[in-house]
Parts: structure tokens; sequence; C-alpha cells
């Protein structure tokens, strides 16, 4: 696109020769003996570079008519790109204005050389502004788009009310935040609308599960690496910190570090900055960092199993979000959510769940909490040949004993134990098969095998 070009003195030699030299390099030239006519020209479209005299009326000197009408221009378009003409003898004044939001001047009478590089780099420089503006505005979208539709977040219950309170508190902030809570409960969501509430939104958030991330690469992925640092380092790679730069991290499975690299990130957390593998000098980072886990409270307290220092700086505010059984009166009003999600999406008509259908899901332990109550509500919607999803959709796999009840022993199940049962019943349901089992307990294949090994199984 052609370059437009705004020439504004009330001295009808320089417009004639600012004229006639512009023209040669650049688009179209415009050129205005009174800073009257600038409303009237900006009107009639943008230009790139606008060349402004200082000084107008007869005798004066000062160039505050300069500056007065640089504001109303910045006033206008906040990207104007303003280029002072000023006399040698008010060059502190065309500082002065440089200060303002002018980008440069040239002095009277001018280097025709001088002339054209400055406003060639004015033209470059308006572009590139133009183009982050772009750019700013389509992650602006993108960020809408992904964050913009419906929010598994919901809850009426008095332990929900309390967690959506922290969670308005904490994020305008940049502190840290550590979300504890049974898989799946929602982390990675409270994460997300922490980071839509703050004044980092308009930036990336960015995921990642480090029970997904074996031990030894851990370092390589948050902190990047140089090329040649260790076999297979074929380039140079941006670590996601550095990648999430002006934005949220969010580390899932926190509590899965290792010992031996949980002191570099407290480092990297203290100091804000990283050291890629393989560099000398480390790259100073802009991020709020969230983190989750699944540990208890008793594991998290362990020496052995995480840094406290680490624990103290990650969770300058705690959010522990409430196990969907513990929750019950929610349970509906997630169903019914989830059902006119899906049937949108696969284009189905519902006109919702029984209340037979809504008391069986609320007796229901639900071991795989809110993750597993949506593939419940998922599966039930594509196999119904119903318009009313009835308690024969919901085919529950049956559980020993809620948290709380006694076995047969007559001492209370722990948490563990229901869960290796609900994952061992599962298994065998599905004659072994991993991601059928994985998808019906609502967790992740990745977070199945790492409870498999974990209870032997």
């Amino acid at each position: 696109m052609a370059e437009r070009i705004l020439i504004v003195d009330d001295d009808e030699d320089v417009l004639v020769a600012a004229k006639l030299l512009l023209k040669r390099s650049f688009g179209e030239v415009i050129t205005a003996a009174s800073p009257d006519d600038i409303p009237a020209a900006m009107a009639a479209g943008p230009f790139d570079v606008i060349l402004l005299d200082m000084n107008f009326s007869p005798g004066e000197r000062s160039g505050r008519e300069g500056l007065r009408w640089l504001g109303r221009i910045l006033d206008r378009d906040p990207d104007a790109v303003v280029v002072l003409i000023t006399a040698h003898s008010a060059v502190d004044t065309a500082v002065e204005a440089m200060k303002l939001g002018a980008i440069d001047f040239v002095a009277k009478p001018w280097q025709n050389e001088k002339l054209l590089a400055t406003v060639g780099a004015a033209v470059a420089l308006r572009r590139s502004r133009l183009e982050a503006a772009r750019l700013k505005g389509q992650n602006r979208e993108l960020v809408a788009q992904i964050s913009g539709g419906p929010s598994d977040l919901l809850g009426e219950s008095p332990a929900m009310v309390e967690v959506f309170r922290l969670i308005a508190r904490a994020a305008p902030t940049d502190a840290n935040v550590l979300i504890t809570g049974e898989n799946g409960t929602g982390k990675e969501l409270v994460a997300r609308e922490i980071h839509r509430q703050s004044h980092r939104t308009d930036n990336v958030f960015l995921s990642v599960d480090l029970g997904a991330v074996a031990e030894s690469l851990a370092p390589s992925e948050l902190f990047g690496h140089k090329k040649g640092a260790f076999t297979g380092a074929d380039e140079n790679r941006v670590g996601r910190f550095a990648a999430a730069e002006g934005g949220t991290l969010f580390l899932d499975e926190i509590g899965n570090i290792p010992l031996a690299f949980q002191a570099k990130l407290l480092t990297a957390l203290e100091r804000r900055e990283v050291v890629p593998v393989g560099a000398n000098a480390p790259v100073a980072v802009d991020v709020r960092v969230i983190s989750a886990t699944n540990l208890a409270r008793k594991d998290l307290a362990d020496e052995s199993v995480f840094r406290q220092d680490l624990l103290y700086r990650l969770n300058t505010v705690e959010i522990a979000l409430p196990p969907l059984r513990a929750r019950t009166g929610d349970i509906a009003l997630l169903a019914e959510h989830y059902a006119k999600h899906y049937a949108a999406k696969y284009g189905r008509t519902i006109r919702g769940i029984s209340p037979n259908a809504l008391a069986k899901l609320a007796g229901y332990p639900w071991p795989g909490n809110v993750r597993a109550l949506r593939h419940a509500v998922e599966r039930a919607l594509i196999l119904s040949d119903t318009e009313v999803l009835g308690p024969s959709d919901f085919p529950l796999a049956p559980v020993t004993a809620a948290p709380g009840d006694d076995d047969a022993s007559g001492g209370p199940r722990t948490l563990a134990e229901l869960e290796k049962t609900a994952i061992a019943e599962s298994l065998r349901r599905h004659s072994g098969n991993v991601s059928q089992a994985a998808k019906e307990l609502g967790i992740t294949r990745t977070s199945l095998y790492r409870r498999m090994e974990k209870y032997g199984l």
C-alpha cells in the first residue's frame, strides 16, 4: 500500500521543497499551510507520517503551538507517527516534544538525505505499529474465542462460592497461586479463570502437564535449551517460561517435579529469570505462575517429597477445590449444563434430564469428579435415542464404598483405597484397555498409567 505523508508548515517554500523531494520516494504527499487543516486531513484517511512545524503565528518562536497540535494529533490517533520540523534554535523544544510522543525531528534547513532517511524510518515504524496492533487484536480475538465458550467452572454450593471469592481476590494481582484438589475437580479451569480476570488476559495462557514430562527433560521443557546442549538438541528451543512471556504459565501436576529440579524452579521464581540448558547467561521472564497438584497436604508437607521453600513461593494464595461428592447440590446444575453443551455440539435435540436420572447422578460418589460427570453426560447423549435422558442412560460403575463409609473390617475406607478399587474395576470391565478405562474414570491416559504404577496394577 502506498505511503501517505502529511506536511504541515506555514512557509510555502518549505511545503513545495519537501513535497518535491518526498514524492520521488513515497506514495502520496499532502501539504497544509495551517494546522487548522489537520483534523480534516486526518478525517480523510490515516497518514503514515505527519511532518509538523512547531511555530505558526508571526513572531512565535517558543514551539508551544507545535506541542499543542502534537497532543491533538496523538489524541485522535495514538499510533500516529509525528516528525517535527524546527529551526536550530528550537532543538531543546523538539527534544521535549519527543518525550511527549513525537518520534524524531528535522532542523531547517535540512539535508535531503537526512530528511529522506528520517521519513523512511518513520514509515517503517508506523507499519510496525499497525502490524503490532493487528496481531494484538488478533490475539485478543483468539483468546476471546478460546475462553468465550461454555465454562465448566460452575457451582452454587458454599464450597464453590468460596472458590469464586478467592479467584476474584487473587486474579487482579500477580501473586502465585497453588490450586489443590483431586483429579477431575477442574484445577485448570480455575487457572484459566484467574488468567481471564487478570490484567494479563490479552496475553497467552500456557499449560504444562508436568506429569507427562520426563524427569530428564524438565529443565529443557521449562527453561529451553541451546543448540548442541545435549544429544538431540539440533536447534535452539524456547522454554515454556519464555513462551508465556507477558502471560500466565500453568504448571499442572507440580507435585511430579523431581527434587533435583525443584531447586532450579525455585531460583527461577525468585529471580524471575531462567537459564536455558547449555546457556551461560540468564534470560529475564515476566510470567504469572499458577500451579496445581493432587497431592495430599501431608505429602506436600513432606520435605523428602516437596521442598517447603518452593511450596511457600508457589502458594502465596492457595485455592482448594472440593471433590464433586462434597458438593452434590451442584451435580444437577453441571449435568444439565453439559447436556446443553453436547446437544449443541452433536446436533441433538434434548429437553433435559429426568428427575430420577438426576437423583441417580447426585447419589453417585464420582471417583473421577467433574471430569467423569462430563464424560458420563456426553456418553448418555450420544447413545440415547430419547429427548429426555433417563436413569438407564447413565450406566455408572459400581463403587464398593464411599469415602467415610466403613469397610468390612470396620475401619474407614481411604480415598487411595477407593481410587485403587475404581481403577482396578474399570480395567477389568474394559479387559485392560487403558484408553477406555481412562475415559470412563474421567482422567487422562497419562494419569491412569501413573496411578496404575502407584498401586501396582
